[in-house]
């Protein structure tokens, strides 16, 4: 996985103890990106089962998408564009292009970048990306903003955020209920 430097990573663990509280975490990153009007490069990481997708489903519900969310295991990526008011003037809509992606089919890290998905990591959109993992380490592989890796316990589920970027510093801060790390 991508390091970065001490200094710019922020850490944060949540608890989640049902799908509610999936879908809770899901609403306060969502929250923070209708806030901002901008968008975020996610990694969610995790074994399969995990929740990567669950959360995924819950950032773009709580984002405003309504209708059927797919998962893109078979499609590599599905496209969503979300309508959010202008910090600048309530009166106009800002338009947020979301990008859902899903790498659990790559067998070489090359093929993101053949796949020419590049152009959607220019820090304008959402990418939210599942098994990053299978893409790390091509040319170009963008440094997220905030990784969430999800790890089934007991309890439910374990959600361990690592910010790498100021954006998501700030997004992990707007998540209240996180723990700090």
């Amino acid at each position: 996985m991508p390091k970065a430097p001490p200094s710019t990573r922020i850490e944060a663990t949540a608890a989640l103890a049902d799908p509610l509280a999936t879908d809770a975490l899901g609403e306060r990153i969502a929250a923070f990106l209708r806030s901002t009007g901008q968008g975020l490069n996610i990694h969610l990481c995790g074994d399969l089962g995990a929740g990567k997708t669950s959360l995924a489903r819950a950032i773009l519900r709580g984002l405003g998408v309504t209708g059927r969310i797919k998962s893109p295991t078979f499609a590599l990526v599905e496209s969503y564009v979300v309508q959010i008011p202008s910090v600048l003037d309530i009166r106009q809509n800002l338009s947020l292009y979301c990008y859902h992606f899903d790498f659990y089919r790559f067998t070489d890290p090359r093929e993101w970048l053949d796949a020419g998905f590049r152009e959607y990591f220019d820090g304008t959109a959402l990418c939210l990306v599942e098994w990053p993992e299978k893409a790390a380490g091509s040319e170009h592989w963008p440094l997220p903003d905030l990784r969430i890796t999800l790890e089934v316990v007991a309890q439910g589920r374990i959600a361990s955020l690592q910010a790498y970027s100021p954006r998501g510093a700030a997004c992990l801060a707007g998540a209240a209920s996180c723990d700090p790390a």
